[in-house]
């Protein structure tokens, strides 16, 4: 009979399939180790058809039928008012029925044109805007190889122009195209006399919609491209401030995308194993901090996104145990919501949809709520939308959910989620306030847009209920310096890169807007962000950004990484200085077996 080799007393030896090493399921959605086209041709396979059925009638269907049905709704409406006002009022009764009818209009046209609203906008999120960013970023892509490496920035920033001037015009004559073909079966601000089926109606009603939506783009698209082709284009910082002896200053840690995971040995969603393992990395980060703290101490260390990889309770219990090890520094801690944190990601099934009726959203949400209520709940404040007022903390404005988040977690009730919702838009921006007239302040946003897929999780927004918050409370400090931190970066980087889907569908998809609200506050404040793992400070009129690496993606065990300390300062007359910053090692060590 055959015998394996003998093994000596006490002799170790290792299995066929080393477990700490990972294998090819830890790359299944990795695009460091697979193509996207790899990845899609999996998706193509394990996706639930039924699922995909389900979820494009609810996101896309129905905004589409209540987009078209406005018109169809507002052309009745408007005849049964003027029948009204153009009738004789005689006596009270035809005065009652046109005060009812105007109070019908009013209130129940408002509720319906805020439904339409949000529907006109979660098509433009899913097609429209999508659509033309993805024309402009291809003819960048493109455009950008043809240029010599040593291409000067104005050069560069020319030609970013010009991509998104003609990104504009194509993609607004195809959209025009599109509404001359549709418009024949269109019924716009018409009776129901003409439709005499559901059928019919559901046709006009897409019809509708389809002629709103390319009508929206064909216009959209040329103002989307006057904006980007005319504002002033990013370039790389050339170079850094010096401040006053007697300026205060600020010494920040800036961290993003940590992606902690829940298991020991385990790999990360994009980087599988062309990525580290486990969170030593991050443990060995925060020992040095302490080091570092100790000879000069450190005001804030912020994460701007990602601390999780996937979301799930398993990692924020693993985080809440790496920052209570160093209480000193855990006080100094700030975080705020990435994609990874809130939105759909699966290391082992890159075709993963949660339906918009799930609780898995929600539960992604209140565990970066209550992560954020236990990190800064007590230092940071949030905004009271009528009075502009920031006197409430983010532990005092979520205490009245605290039940509801709790009985949700354990049970996921869907009558729960209305209260759940204003908890958590409720909960930004956060603001730390300038401490005086000259002081630093911390807006700290949420850039998330929602999503339902793991393959489109990477998509950004920032509302501008938000971004109205904090110019509201940025008034009260004409003088102060700010940090505005928000996961994704506003604008693309001006740098070629190898693959053009990484320049798609990351960036904010109001970014353009975005940078134009906060070019209010350029000498003012520093934009920083994290999302794309790229080590990049530059302006974009006048407008500082700092983009943070990743100090445990993009990188092996055994290599190294790093982060920066900045050193910012506010002068007397209110200018926020960005002094050199400081680059730290974090050498790699080789797993050993």
């Amino acid at each position: 009979m055959l015998r394996g080799p003998t093994r000596k007393p006490g002799e170790r030896t290792k299995p066929i399939i080393d477990p700490h090493l990972g294998d090819i399921e830890d790359d299944a959605s990795s695009t460091k180790k697979r193509s996207l086209m790899a990845i899609a041709g999996s998706m193509l396979i394990e996706i639930s058809l039924f699922k995909l059925a389900f979820a494009w009638v609810l996101l896309l269907l129905v905004p589409g039928l209540v987009l078209g049905l406005l018109p169809i709704a507002a052309g009745i409406w408007l005849q049964a008012l003027t029948d009204r006002v153009l009738s004789p009022i005689d006596g009270v009764v035809p005065l009652a029925i046109l005060l009812l009818v105007l109070a019908i209009g009013w209130y129940g046209g408002r509720a319906f044109l805020r439904l339409a609203e949000y529907s006109f906008w979660s098509l433009t999120s899913l097609v429209v805007q999508p659509g033309y960013g993805a024309c402009r970023e291809a003819l960048r892509q493109f455009a950008e190889r043809l240029l010599p490496a040593n291409a000067s920035q104005t050069t560069r920033a020319t030609l970013r122009a010009a991509a998104a001037a003609v990104a504009g015009v194509l993609v607004s004559a195809f959209a025009l195209i599109i509404f001359f073909l549709v418009w024949p079966a269109t019924h716009i601000f018409g009776g129901l006399e003409e439709i005499d089926s559901a059928r019919r109606l559901v046709t006009v009603a897409l019809a509708n919609s389809l002629a709103v939506v390319s009508a929206y783009l064909a216009a959209g698209s040329l103002i989307w491209a006057i904006a980007d082709s005319t504002m002033p284009q990013p370039r790389d910082l050339e170079h850094f401030d010096t401040a006053p002896d007697d300026a205060r200053r600020w010494r920040i840690v800036h961290l993003s995308d940590i992606h902690i995971v829940g298991e020991h040995y385990g790999f990360r969603v994009e980087s599988g194993r062309a990525g580290a393992r486990g969170n030593e990395r991050l443990r060995r980060l925060f020992k040095r901090l302490e080091e570092i703290d100790k000879v000069a101490p450190l005001d804030h260390i912020l994460i701007t996104g990602d601390i999780t990889d996937a979301g799930r309770l398993s990692e924020w219990a693993v985080f809440f145990s790496v920052i209570e090890a160093h209480p000193g520094l855990a006080s100094r801690v700030l975080i705020i919501p990435g994609n990874h944190d809130l939105n759909i990601v699966d290391r082992a099934n890159p075709a993963r949809m949660d339906l918009p009726t799930s609780p898995n959203p929600r539960l992604r949400q209140l565990r970066m709520l209550s992560g954020m209520e236990f990190v800064q709940g007590e230092r940071v404040r949030v905004v009271d939308r009528d009075s502009g007022a920031i006197e409430t903390t983010l532990a005092a404005a979520t205490e009245p959910y605290r039940l509801d988040v709790e009985r949700f977690a354990d049970v996921a009730r869907p009558r729960l989620s209305r209260s759940l919702t204003e908890a958590w838009n409720g909960a930004f921006p956060m603001i730390i306030p300038p401490e005086g007239e000259n002081g630093l302040g911390l807006v700290l946003f949420n850039s998330n847009a929602a999503t339902h897929f793991s393959f489109t999780n990477a998509l950004g927004l920032v509302s501008a209920e938000q971004v109205g918050a904090f110019e509201q409370v940025a008034k009260e400090y004409p003088h102060a310096g700010w940090l505005v931190l928000l996961h994704h970066h506003a604008i693309e980087y001006p740098r070629a890169v190898k693959k053009l889907s990484v320049r798609i569908g990351t960036a904010l998809i109001n970014g353009n807007w975005f940078l134009r609200r906060m070019k209010a506050f350029a000498g003012r404040a520093v934009l920083m962000h994290g999302h794309r793992h790229v080590d990049w400070i530059g302006q974009c009129g006048g407008l500082l950004i700092i983009s943070a690496p990743s100090p445990v993606m993009e990188a092996t065990d055994d290599m190294a990484t790093g982060f920066y300390i900045h050193t910012v300062a506010v002068t007397g007359g209110g200018e926020l200085k960005l002094l050199p910053p400081e680059h730290i090692d974090l050498p790699g060590e080789r797993y050993r077996g």
